[in-house]
């Protein structure tokens, strides 16, 4: 398994309830809905670089 990190992260209150709220939806920690969140803006980021690039040499 990777290593963790730990990095303190300072979000407004209403930031705070609102991702709790939608960790509990989720059956999920906070601390693991954030991970799954950024996870997933990683990947998504990836996948559009990815494709964009693409692109990109099948013009060229």
């Amino acid at each position: 398994m990777a290593e963790k990190k730990q990095v303190p992260l300072r979000i407004s209150k209403e930031l705070f309830d609102e991702l709790s709220r939608w960790a509990e939806d989720d059956f999920r920690s906070l601390n693991g809905q954030i991970e799954y969140l950024l996870t997933d803006c990683v990947r998504k980021r990836r996948k559009k670089e990815f494709g964009q690039n693409n692109e990109e040499d099948a013009g060229n």
